[in-house]
């Protein structure tokens, strides 16, 4: 069975998203979104509110609006390493700290989904909690887990950041 790579990325953005503290961030939500969906490998991304400039903000976590996700699924580990860490999402990524909160535990995650299959942010939610529970297993892992990734150590990205 062919297998594809799906990863959450969880973050609480410093202010609501119509503050001006994060505009920079939110106006560039849809630039950064749709290169991704136009990268080589790119599979599937779910969708928020479907309104310019919102991108996936309408998926809150535990009812707090400042609470934003990322789930995406991707081909393989090169594709998506490719996106996060060679195109313009690196130039955001290194702002990061600009709008989103330090988050006193793990907040990324991946794990291997059958072809076709489109994770909920509840089962990315449990893929989260796993890893924070268990650390990095077959079952939910972080870029050191993944062999065959090897950008995330040679583009800036500490270790504790990039689990």
């Amino acid at each position: 069975m062919k297998m594809h790579l799906a990863e959450l990325n969880v973050g609480r953005l410093l202010a609501p998203t119509d503050d001006p503290r994060v505009a920079d961030f939110m106006a560039n939500l849809d630039r950064v979104n749709g290169l991704g969906k136009r990268m080589p490998g790119f599979v599937w991304m779910m969708e928020g509110s479907g309104e310019p400039g919102q991108g996936n903000t309408a998926a809150k976590i535990g009812g707090d609006p400042q609470f934003v996700s990322n789930l995406t699924v991707w081909e393989d580990v090169d594709s998506l390493e490719t996106f996060v860490w060679k195109t313009v999402h690196k130039q955001f990524y290194d702002r990061r700290a600009e709008w989103f909160e330090v988050l006193g535990k793990m907040h990324f995650v991946m794990w291997w989904v059958p072809a076709g299959h489109q994770p909920t942010l509840a089962e990315a939610l449990e893929k989260l909690a796993h890893k924070q529970e268990h650390g990095d297993s077959d079952a939910a892992f972080g870029w050191s887990y993944l062999k065959d990734a090897n950008a995330w150590k040679t583009h800036g990205c500490a270790q504790v950041a990039a689990e």
